[in-house]
């Protein structure tokens, strides 16, 4: 890995980019289901605010910790199917209790990363089956970026043919000149509402914990169970796909100690992200996997300022139009999603396998409360072991990793 110090700007500057875009498509396309939830759950308006300081702040700062140590992009994010759940979940719940049922699941998430059996599944699981299912993941994004123009035929076609204009004959600055020209477009079109933006810093309000068997089942378990199958392990295969082979031990301990850290202020739990991930992993972000730990770097410096503000940048980002979010996201992953398909199909033995898990990934399968990105991988395993007839694929994927 190159060092710090012989970083150049250009070395600097598009996996900044990708670093702020993963930021944006963050807090533009989910966050909103934290203040839904914290509607629902009647939370004051301070709580709200301490909420969006704690996940903000926590994320950022384990983010920038753990790419400075592994020298790899690892980008940290809240649960967003968690952040889901919890907008039906708190509302039976009361929130001291609530906030003891995340203290519960994030130690559950420390002692899971010193155990060190994820790190021992996800090394099990085969090449070609990663692949299939982080392309299963990311094709709706892909989709989305053209599905959008439908309802913004200007704004998206635009970008679209500015992308594929600047891919011919400056690929390496795409994606920041999609993301300049959108925001320069939407300005424009004064389509970007900051009126009743109001910039204030946040201020951390500490709620003391109450625990419940009620709230252990209803809230502590199905958010664990609901955190490592839709983001800690669709997170390790990406990274994984683009050649990172980090241990998931120390990612899943610091990032659970982080939320453990931050569960009294209301930070419900951050992890390993996926799909805005696979922004700052690939080649887009850099050329050299060696410089694109720069981009975690970045991300954390975002994510750490909009904490500081509370709901003030976080308001900044989701005033940003859903078609641009969408345009954006899915136009920065199309080189990881044209890579994981092609990753996946590559081998002819495993091929239809691989695109079982894919298209099982793609139906997004919504089952007992848990996601598509669990039941893509256990379709696609049952499928590769029936296909193969033996566990041998599984002990080949096992030493290759």
């Amino acid at each position: 890995m190159s060092s710090s110090s012989s970083l150049r700007f250009n070395d600097l500057i598009h996996p900044s980019v990708a670093g702020l875009i993963s930021v944006i498509v963050n807090y533009g396309g989910t966050f909103i289901l934290v203040f839904q939830a914290a509607k629902m759950a009647g939370l004051s308006p301070e709580l709200t605010a301490s909420w969006v300081w704690s996940i903000s702040i926590g994320v950022g700062i384990t983010g920038i910790i753990l790419s400075w140590w592994a020298r790899a992009p690892i980008i940290t994010a809240w649960s967003t199917p968690a952040a889901a759940f919890l907008v039906t979940a708190l509302v039976a719940v009361p929130y001291s209790e609530a906030i003891g049922a995340y203290l519960l699941s994030a130690a559950a998430f420390v002692l899971l990363g010193w155990s060190g059996y994820f790190e021992k599944l996800i090394r099990f699981i085969p090449a070609s089956i990663a692949a299939g299912l982080l392309a299963g993941i990311l094709l709706q994004f892909g989709i989305g970026a053209f599905s959008s123009m439908t309802v913004d035929p200007i704004l998206v076609g635009l970008l679209v043919l500015v992308y594929i204009v600047l891919k011919r004959f400056t690929a390496r600055y795409a994606v920041v000149g999609i993301l300049l020209l959108g925001i320069i477009l939407l300005l424009l079109q004064t389509r970007i509402d900051l009126s009743g933006v109001q910039l204030s810093f946040a201020t951390p309000v500490f709620t003391m914990p109450t625990f419940s068997f009620n709230a252990l089942l209803s809230v502590a378990l199905p958010l664990f169970l609901i955190t490592l199958t839709g983001q800690y392990m669709p997170g390790m295969l990406v990274l994984r796909n683009d050649g990172f082979k980090t241990s998931a031990n120390p990612i899943i301990t610091v990032t659970g100690l982080g939320s453990l850290l931050m569960a009294p202020f209301g930070s419900h739990a951050f992890n390993l992200a996926a799909i805005t991930a696979a922004i700052c992993t690939g080649k887009e972000s850099h050329e050299d996997p060696s410089k694109r730990w720069i981009a975690g770097i970045v991300a954390g410096l975002f994510y750490i300022l909009v904490g500081l503000f509370g709901v003030t940048f976080a308001a900044i980002f989701m005033a940003l139009p859903e078609t641009f979010i969408m345009t954006l996201a899915g136009l920065a992953l199309l080189g990881t999603i044209g890579g994981s398909l092609a990753n996946a199909l590559a081998e002819p033995k495993t091929r239809e396998a691989a695109l079982i898990t894919f298209l099982a990934a793609t139906a997004n399968i919504n089952l007992f409360g848990i996601g598509g990105a669990f039941w893509g991988l256990i379709i696609g395993l049952i499928a590769y072991v029936i296909l193969n007839g033996s566990l041998t694929g599984f002990k080949m994927g096992m030493k290759k990793a």
